[in-house]
């Protein structure tokens, strides 16, 4: 998930990826959520084989997570075209709730670490992928904001000047 994220929020700066990073998010954020969904299934599947033993932290954040990435899937179907006027509204609702599962998802993740005790690799190496994902999200929005501002100061002193660069008085 953190992934599609990084690809939605970095790569549509670029005018020549669109419409590319829209089919690289969904499909990052469709692996994640088969992924998910083969997760859950699995945890009512372990679930129900160890009856007396709960993990009840683990199991509803499953659920709520869930419950959301069924949200988010449906809520693609439902999102307005961009002109459109809700379209601001649908967008704070996408990104608040797609932050949100992969914070919870982290978290569940961990639980999971928790709850089945592995090598202390496996937590490690985890971590050192969360790690690295946010180094490189802390350098693709420097480089975004670089982008950004001399995108607009081009576009300021283009306003300033007359037409074919000219300037007017």
């Amino acid at each position: 998930m953190p992934t599609g994220v990084i690809i939605a929020r970095y790569m549509r700066v670029f005018k020549s990826a669109d419409p590319a990073w829209f089919y690289l998010h969904i499909t990052c954020q469709s692996s994640a959520y088969i992924l998910g969904v083969i997760g859950w299934a699995t945890g009512l599947k372990l679930g129900s084989d160890s009856s007396g033993v709960q993990h009840t932290p683990h199991r509803n954040i499953g659920i709520v997570l869930f419950f959301l990435g069924t949200l988010q899937v449906f809520a693609l179907l439902l999102r307005p075209k961009k002109d459109h006027k809700y379209r601001f509204y649908w967008e704070i609702y996408h990104h608040s709730v797609g932050y949100t599962v992969i914070l919870l998802s982290i978290i569940n993740i961990y639980k999971g670490f928790d709850i089945l005790d592995p090598e202390k690799k496996w937590k490690r190496g985890y971590t050192g992928i969360l790690v690295a994902l946010v180094m490189i999200a802390v350098l693709l929005e420097a480089f975004t904001w670089y982008i950004v501002v001399r995108r607009k100061r081009s576009a300021r002193s283009g306003m300033m000047n007359g037409v074919n660069g000219v300037n007017m008085g």
